[in-house]
């Protein structure tokens, strides 16, 4: 099951901030501006800490918008605003006037709804099987259990029931625009070309892509003076661990404070502008496999190794995962829960020894693979979906998920091998093929979402305050 990796991939609460900060894990925005996340995440306030308004807001809530008879409340807008903006200020980024983010978070609802509508007409639903994916990956993303989770949500105003209906949203948006969009792509060897010769083109220009890993000391908000120098002298630790020869990945995973600590700090290859600054400036006079920092921003202390660095938008290297699965594909006569169920007794049986892993995805899987023992080879980042990739890279060699949910099925995997690798020709041209679909995918996305919000009907009533 070797698949390019969704581009729209479930873009939880937070993940409007996107075009509004280059934050680590976020992808840009589509043609439109609708963003798009790597994986599941949202973030949530800081424990202890209120979310932010406005002086003087209406205290009743109100209608703003109605789109197709379904309304969008001030309150709405407020909470998904209030979240950007933290986002936002963890990382380090700029906000706009407070009456420009809630009419561009105002219009993002919108789109979200038309979405949302379209897949229920189409009859497209949504396991509770993978909306407890979703929330266990939220949970993850933000490194609480789902109690502190749910705790931290409840204390702003927002009930367990409530967020799963939002994430049960997100994933009907996604579901149509795969249905409808992602269908509809395809890269030819000739574009494969022509954008390798651009970009020989373009190296003149210093056209900068970066892949870093990422090790984050994080500083509380309002810290005391105490609290900033602990974590500095957290940093500094951690950085003479480096120094001595520490492998990053693996201090990544014991120290990092950042989601993508789990899988060894890793950012992925991508253009410098989609970095953010405070990256940017510090690693781009520094060689490949160098270390840079600690750095601090309003998050807290920055550690980065240089992965890879390119100029002419090929990479040359990059961390391949080995990875085997079993696939069961959902249908009418059978649910995303009870395909889990299956999974797991699956996994039950080959961690307690009664059988081997090949074995079981040569008898059930019902992916291509299945010949195989499941076996899927060496991929580079990206060749895999966002659900599988995302649980892929948090594995450790020889661990075996629980199931997970995709577009294409509930798949069991396992992580055979990480290594760092020399990409061949075929390989770079393989990452060619991915980044001219991704750029076709935004594309397509714009003008497909442009002709459903041109269907649509959408009331403004009150501005939202």
């Amino acid at each position: 099951m070797k698949h390019r990796v969704l581009p729209f991939a479930l873009a939880c609460w937070t993940a409007l901030a996107a075009p509004l900060t280059q934050a680590q894990g976020l992808r840009p925005s589509a043609g439109n501006g609708v963003p798009r996340l790597s994986s599941p995440a949202t973030l949530l306030p800081p424990a202890g800490s209120a979310a932010p308004s406005q002086a003087g807001p209406r205290q009743a809530d109100y209608i703003v918008a109605v789109v197709n008879s379904e309304p969008i409340t001030n309150n709405e807008v407020r909470q998904r605003t209030d979240r950007v903006a933290q986002q936002v200020a963890s990382q380090g980024g700029s906000l706009p006037a407070r009456d420009l983010l809630l009419k561009d978070v105002l219009e993002r609802l919108i789109l979200e709804k038309i979405q949302v509508q379209l897949a229920k007409e189409s009859g497209i639903k949504v396991d509770d099987y993978a909306v407890t994916q979703a929330e266990q990956s939220v949970a993850r993303q933000n490194q609480l259990s789902l109690q502190e989770m749910h705790r931290r949500m409840e204390a702003e105003g927002i009930s367990q029931e409530r967020f799963r209906e939002e994430l049960r949203s997100q994933l009907l948006a996604l579901r149509v625009r795969e249905r409808d969009v992602e269908s509809r792509v395809r890269v030819s060897d000739l574009e494969v070309d022509q954008y390798l010769r651009d970009q020989q083109k373009s190296a003149a220009v210093d056209k900068l892509e970066l892949n870093l890993a990422h090790i984050l000391i994080q500083v509380p908000e309002n810290a005391s003076p105490a609290q900033a120098s602990e974590r500095s002298a957290r940093a500094q630790e951690v950085l003479a661990k480096l120094q001595a020869g520490g492998d990053f990945g693996a201090l990544a995973r014991e120290y990092s404070d950042a989601p993508e600590g789990t899988s060894g700090g890793l950012l992925g290859l991508r253009p410098a502008d989609r970095y953010p600054e405070l990256f940017v400036n510090a690693v781009q006079n520094a060689n490949v496999g160098s270390v840079v920092g600690p750095l601090r921003s309003p998050a807290g202390f920055h550690l980065l190794k240089v992965i890879d660095k390119t100029h002419g938008g090929v990479a040359t290297t990059a961390i391949q995962n080995h990875a085997r699965h079993i696939l069961l594909r959902t249908n009418a006569g059978l649910t995303e829960r009870e395909a889990a169920a299956r999974l797991e007794d699956l996994r039950d049986r080959v961690v307690r020894g009664q059988a081997e892993f090949a074995a079981l995805a040569r008898e059930y899987s019902q992916d291509g693979s299945a010949k195989d023992g499941g076996d899927l080879g060496w991929a580079s980042p990206g060749r895999y979906v966002p659900e599988f990739e995302e649980v892929l890279d948090a594995l450790a060699p020889g661990e075996i998920s629980h199931p997970v949910v995709s577009r294409f099925g509930v798949h069991l995997i396992q992580l055979m091998g990480r290594r760092e690798a020399k990409l061949t020709q075929r390989e770079q041209r393989d990452m060619v093929r991915d980044t001219v679909r991704e750029k076709k995918l935004d594309e397509a996305y714009s003008t497909w979402i442009q002709e459903a919000r041109g269907r649509a009907y959408v009331e403004y009533r009150e501005p939202p305050q």
